[in-house]
């Protein structure tokens, strides 16, 4: 058995090794034909490598010559067009050299005629001279004499036409003046005709029956004292059956107390204590009613930015009357009349509108603060935002200052309109004309006095002085002198100015 085994193995040593020669000359026989056909395959790709280099060359070829072909045709046609080119330079350069030397035969003819024409002038101001020289041995006088006298005929004459024609201009812009004038106030007074009511300084207050009186005098009359302390009237309580009379110049303080005492008597339970809280109740009410009236104003007249302030101002012109007018009814007539006039005249009717409601506002506090009420009213307006333009037609409506822009004369016309139209103040016309003659009458006693006109309806008296008594230095002095005398011996509503003028005046006329 085991030398059956060691044959074996030999015969498979053997075979191993037989196989394995067999296949290292079966891996050298394939490597032999793998390189066979390796460089059988590199010599294909060679020769295409060869096949592409001779047609990328042959490609290069046709491309530079196609290149070099269209190179020398675009020369060929930039030669041809540069050889035109030149021949149209060289053309136009002929026909500039032509025209040149024809411009220059033509300065040559035109300088030739300036040498004329110089001859000519030469000689014309020469026979100018000689025929001067004539006219003045003929006419015995020389040039320049019989222009000054030519001129000085010619200037008196114009000055005679000149006059005539201003005299005719002005005669006629008079005239139409006075029409247009007369035919817009007239329109203005039509379309505000509105019915006016006149305050008086009582109110009336009714008792449901005698015994009522007695509360409101209260034990020893403190209650009717404490109510007047509190509301700053006098109550009067007389013998008219079951009737309490309040009296006050301040038209707000009287509503206070009026509505006050309507709320004691209703509620019957008067004294000191109630009094009091029924006042401040009453104060407020009225108040938010102020404010109320002057939010429904601004609102009827189309004024919807004014402040807070003016509009509360404007509120109490309610319970303010001035000649028995109220005044709030007069600012809103003022500003309707303005707006028309505005309107008929060609300026802002909007602007109008709203310095005539607010021309009178100073009339709200004018009795708390000194000072006129027109500059009152400007220094409020300005201080709550209003316009230059309005501030200045309030400041101006009296006069207090000049008038500059058409808007403060068309705010002191609507205020004339409105005050001075029938039914507007309750005055007595006896007593308004007695006033303005007295007026007259002090300013004509001083001498030196021309002449003397209460305008303004009496808030203003104008002194016309005679210029060969009164110099310019004793004018201050007499407005001062006129104005005290005023005061002494005149009883009067709010202020009046006086102003003194003195001019000199010379008047011709040409005929």
């Amino acid at each position: 058995m085991i030398s059956i085994s060691i044959t074996s193995l030999i015969y498979i040593f053997v075979g191993i090794l037989v196989g394995g020669a067999v296949a290292i000359l079966w891996s050298k026989f394939k490597a032999d034909s793998l390189l066979t056909k390796a460089q059988k395959k590199l010599s294909q790709v060679e020769e295409e490598i060869r096949t592409k280099r001779r047609e990328i060359e042959l490609e290069k070829k046709e491309e530079i010559h196609q290149i070099r072909t269209e190179f020398e045709k675009e020369t060929r046609e930039k030669r041809d067009e540069l050889h035109r080119l030149s021949e149209r330079l060289i053309e136009r350069e002929e026909n500039l050299d032509r025209r040149i030397r024809e411009l220059e035969q033509k300065e040559k003819e035109i300088r030739y005629k300036e040498e004329e024409i110089e001859k000519e002038e030469k000689q014309i101001k020469e026979l100018e001279i000689q025929w001067r020289l004539k006219l003045e041995k003929v006419a015995g006088i020389s040039s320049e004499e019989a222009k000054r006298v030519l001129l000085e005929a010619i200037k008196e004459e114009a000055k005679e036409e000149a006059i005539q024609i201003i005299q005719e201009v002005e005669k006629e812009a008079k005239e139409t003046a006075n029409k247009k004038a007369r035919m817009i106030i007239a329109t203005a007074i039509q379309r505000c005709s509105v019915d006016q009511a006149a305050d008086s300084a009582i109110s009336i207050v009714s008792l449901p029956n005698e015994e009522m009186k007695g509360r409101v005098i209260g034990r020893e009359g403190r209650n009717i004292r404490t109510f007047e302390a509190l509301t700053g009237v006098d109550l009067i309580v007389d013998d008219t059956p079951e009737t309490v009379v309040i009296s006050c110049f301040d038209p707000l303080r009287r509503k206070i107390a009026e509505v006050s005492l309507e709320r004691l008597v209703a509620d019957t339970r008067i004294h000191p204590a109630r009094i009091e809280e029924v006042v401040e109740k009453a104060k407020k009410e009225v108040e938010e009613l102020v404010k109320e009236e002057g939010q429904r104003v601004a609102f009827d007249m189309g004024i919807s930015d004014l402040s807070f302030e003016l509009t509360n101002l404007l509120g109490k012109l309610k319970f303010r009357t001035s000649y028995g007018q109220n005044v709030l009814q007069h600012s809103r007539e003022v500003a309707y009349i303005a707006s028309i006039l505005a309107a008929e005249i060609g300026i802002d009717q909007k602007l109008a509108k709203r310095a005539g409601l607010l021309h009178d506002i100073g009339k709200a506090v004018d009795q708390e603060i000194e000072g006129p009420h027109a500059l009152i009213g400007a220094r409020l307006a300005k201080r709550y935002g209003e316009s230059p333009e309005i501030v200045h037609a309030i400041a101006a409506h009296h006069e207090d200052e000049p008038a500059e822009t058409t808007l403060d004369v068309l705010i002191q016309a609507a205020d004339a309109i409105s005050a001075s139209r029938p039914g507007a103040r309750k005055e007595v016309l006896e007593a308004y004309l007695k006033r303005i003659e007295t007026l007259e009458k002090i300013a004509n006693s001083f001498s030196g006095v021309d002449k003397a006109y209460a305008i303004q309806a009496g808030r203003e008296i104008r002194i016309i002085v005679q210029p060969n008594t009164v110099t310019d230095e004793e004018t201050a002095g007499l407005s001062r002198e006129i104005a005290a005398k005023v005061e002494k011996e005149l009883s009067y509503p709010g202020q009046i100015k006086v102003t003194v003028i003195r001019e000199l005046r010379a008047i011709e006329y040409a005929k």
